[in-house]
C-alpha cells in the first residue's frame, strides 16, 4: 500500500514540476498560485533535477537541402503564419501589446468574414479589449479641426498657377 501512495506522491510532484518548468514563474510565485508548500516542492524539485535525463535529440543534416515537397510546406507553413507573437499571460499580471500587434490583431478582427469573439479567444484577451482598441483607433484616426484665418487680399500668383498645372 505505501508503494502505491510513494508512487502517487511521486506522480503529483512531477506533474507539478512539469507545470512550473512550462510556466514563466518562479518556484516562489508557482507554490504561492497552487497552494503546495515551498520546502516539498524544492526537495522534489532537487530529486528530480538529479535523475538521469534523456539525451538532446541531435539534427540530421542533409548535403543537398530538403526535398522540395518538405522545403515548400515549411517555407509556406512559416510564410502565412501572420499572427502576431503574443507573450503568454501571466497569473495576476497584465500583457503588454506593442502598436504593431494591436493593428494586426485588429486587422483580422475587422474582416468581413472574422467574428471578434474568435478573434479574441484566439489570442487570449477579453472581446472587449478588441473593442476598445477599436475605439482607440477610430478616435486617432478621426479628422482634426485646425484653427484657419481668413484674410482679404490678392491670392498669391504662383499657389494659383500650380493648382491649375495638377
Amino acid at each position: 500500500m505505501s508503494s502505491v501512495r510513494e508512487r502517487y506522491g511521486e506522480a503529483f510532484w512531477r506533474a507539478h514540476h512539469e507545470a512550473w518548468v512550462q510556466s514563466e514563474l518562479n518556484q516562489r510565485e508557482y507554490c504561492e498560485a497552487y497552494g503546495i508548500p515551498l520546502k516539498a516542492f524544492g526537495n522534489w524539485r532537487a530529486k528530480f533535477k538529479a535523475e538521469p535525463q534523456m539525451p538532446a535529440r541531435k539534427v540530421l543534416y542533409r548535403r543537398r537541402g530538403l526535398s522540395h515537397a518538405l522545403s515548400h510546406g515549411l517555407s509556406h507553413g512559416l510564410s502565412h503564419d501572420l499572427r502576431p507573437t503574443i507573450p503568454p499571460a501571466r497569473e495576476g499580471r497584465r500583457r503588454k501589446f506593442s502598436e504593431a500587434n494591436k493593428r494586426q490583431i485588429l486587422e483580422q478582427a475587422i474582416l468581413p468574414d472574422a467574428c471578434f469573439a474568435e478573434v479574441a479567444r484566439r489570442y487570449g484577451i477579453a472581446e472587449r479589449v478588441l473593442f476598445r482598441w477599436k475605439q482607440e483607433a477610430a478616435q486617432a484616426a478621426a479628422p482634426m479641426f485646425v484653427a484657419v484665418e481668413v484674410a482679404d487680399g490678392p491670392l498669391d500668383a504662383t499657389l494659383g498657377n500650380e493648382e491649375c498645372a495638377s
